[in-house]
């Protein structure tokens, strides 16, 4: 099927994050209409140009031939429309080239973007983290050779840390990186997972890469991050000869069969050094910071693609009789609980599309606020939403896409009607850029105790808040109650949280980040509602609806959910891996 933008959902969701008003006072240029605009262009942009292409990404996906990788059928031209339109340099730095734009329309885009082809917009996506990282730690020669044409699109970026052996354990990395006596460097080891490794889509390809220098410290103390090039990169800027750097294979994957994700062979590779010696890890997650946030998104988009797809077939299969209509056959949209889990499916995509473009914005007012203190507040917000926005998000985008899957019924479980498409693309993204079960030991134990709680109890004071506003609101009173009793269950396992560590604290840790990302995305959409209470357009009130679902269906079970993550860890130590497989 077709895919449609949601244009007024992004703008809805940029709204209620507070975009408006940073765009207002930091981009006297920014006002609604140019927004709109940009927004309105990459809906065009996304669903004439990749969209197409990503059944056929699917079914034919990227090839490896002769020691080259070459991209998916049409992936190579559409990347030049992509960089031709401007879509890669929305955020960077007028200084490198880039449309200064704020990070949060760039999340939008891309929303758009993975929407419409996810395995497409995973090579864009990490040019903009490599963007980000070189930005902030490149040398010289770095930002005046290399980082314009990473903003131009001219050239990608990837990231790669993964081995064999050394997984989300960085410590165990053993890439070598040797001086060469130049001032440079040579690199030896190989790097597995690393997507879009190897193309034919850019003329060159800048690889960040960490790797451990003679003599370093054991562990991640050790490790140091190096930019190496599939071309090297010559003075004046020009392209010299062949890095001594491959692609010695792609993985055959469940899904994103468009995106090559290579095994990459570093056999001597000339390299630069980015930052400071033994401090790879700290710059590197300038990079991985960026693209969780992006696969938060990620999660949204594929949940919409797959929403979409799902809402046309309710209406075009017929079956049974339906209690709403006289029908027979009734389209599958007549029978109560099939809307009921399309409205459910809508209702947290929007949820989650609200925490990941309040993020976006977080991360822009953590830059751009007029007071140190006001980018002070915004930064740590954003440091302690971004994990959820990773972990919760996708986590949404898979429970959505087999939601969908559901909904075709048979006809989900046949490939033809690409429905497992978006089902197999989506769990990826719970994995890749530190796997939830990480974001979730993360939040507990490095943001929630940020201020000794203080961040998390600012932000349940502000849900608190708009509780208010909706017992003042007709029609909104019942969600007012059950997100009351979610912020109410989130305080009393945050004081459990902090008040308890070890084992018991790991256990808690996954529970303990849904349960956040439920009663926050209730806020969303309790905001959402806020914001367009007394439309009369049908777009309008259904806001006001699915905030209602999602409360009774979401936000309902958050007090069972805080009494379960509280319950000490004694039978997860007592039960071995025998006893389990007995």
């Amino acid at each position: 099927m077709s895919f449609r933008a949601p244009v007024r959902d992004l703008a809805l969701a940029l709204k209620i994050a507070g975009h408006p008003a940073l765009a207002a006072t930091a981009f006297a240029e920014l006002d609604e209409d140019t927004i709109t605009a940009v927004l309105e262009a990459a809906a065009a942009f996304t669903e004439e140009e990749l969209a197409p292409l990503n059944r056929k990404g699917d079914q034919v996906g990227a090839r490896y031939e002769n020691g080259k990788v070459i991209a998916a059928p049409g992936f190579a031209d559409a990347y030049k429309a992509f960089v031709a339109g401007g879509w890669n340099s929305l955020s960077a730095d007028p200084e490198h080239g880039g449309q200064g734009l704020t990070k949060a329309m760039e999340l939008a885009v891309f929303e758009m973007v993975h929407a419409s082809n996810m395995a497409f917009g995973l090579c864009p996506m990490l040019t903009q983290g490599a963007i980000e990282a070189l930005d902030l730690h490149g040398t010289e020669r770095q930002k005046r050779l290399v980082l314009p044409r990473l903003v131009s699109g001219e050239w990608t970026g990837t990231m790669n840390l993964t081995e064999p052996q050394a997984g989300s354990d960085l410590a165990a990395v053993t890439t070598r990186a040797e001086p060469d006596g130049q001032g440079g460097y040579r690199l030896y080891g190989q790097k597995i997972f690393i997507t879009w490794g190897d193309h034919d889509a850019a003329e060159n390809i800048c690889h960040l890469v960490l790797a451990r220098l003679p003599d370093s410290p054991p562990g991640v103390k050790g490790i140091s991050l190096f930019l190496a090039t599939k071309r090297e990169v010559l003075d004046d800027g020009s392209l010299g000869v062949a890095n001594a750097l491959r692609a010695g294979s792609i993985e055959h994957k469940l899904g994103i069969h468009g995106s090559p994700t290579c095994v990459m062979l570093f056999e001597g590779a000339q390299a630069e050094l980015v930052g400071e010696v033994n401090n790879g890890i700290a710059h590197m997650f300038v990079m991985m910071n960026a693209a969780r946030l992006q696969v938060g998104v990620q999660g949204v988009a594929i949940a919409e693609r797959a929403f979409q797809q799902a809402l046309a077939f309710s209406q075009e299969r017929r079956q049974g009789r339906a209690v709403w209509s006289a029908e027979y056959p009734t389209p599958l949209y007549g029978h109560p609980d099939v809307r009921r889990s399309l409205l459910l499916m809508k209702a947290k995509i929007e949820a989650a599309r609200g925490v990941c473009m309040t993020t976006g914005v977080l991360a822009d007012q953590a830059r751009l606020a007029a007071e140190e203190a006001q980018r002070a507040t915004a930064r740590a917000r954003q440091e302690l939403l971004t994990p959820i926005a990773k972990a919760w998000s996708t986590d949404i985008g898979v429970e959505v896409a087999s939601m969908g899957v559901q909904i075709h019924g048979g006809m989900g479980f046949i490939e033809e009607t690409g429905a497992a498409q978006h089902y197999r693309d989506a769990r990826i993204a719970p994995i890749y850029e530190g796997t939830n079960g990480i974001q979730a030991i993360d939040l507990i134990g490095r943001k929630v105790p940020m201020e000794n709680g203080g961040v998390m109890d600012a932000l349940c004071a502000d849900m608190s808040a708009t509780v208010e506003d909706l017992v003042a609101t007709p029609g909104l009173d019942g969600v007012a109650a059950r997100l009351e009793a979610g912020i109410s269950a989130l305080e009393r396992a945050t004081d459990w949280v902090l008040k308890n560590k070890g084992p018991n604290a790991l256990a808690a840790a996954t529970p303990y980040l849904k349960l956040a990302g439920d009663v926050i995305g209730g806020w969303m959409l309790a905001r959402q509602a806020l914001a367009v209470a007394g439309g009369e357009d049908a777009w309008s009130r259904s806001k006001a609806a699915l905030a209602r679902v999602y409360a009774s269906q979401v936000l309902a079970l958050a007090p069972g959910l805080a009494d379960g993550l509280t319950e000490n860890a004694d039978d997860l130590e007592a039960v071995g891996a025998d006893a389990l497989g007995a």
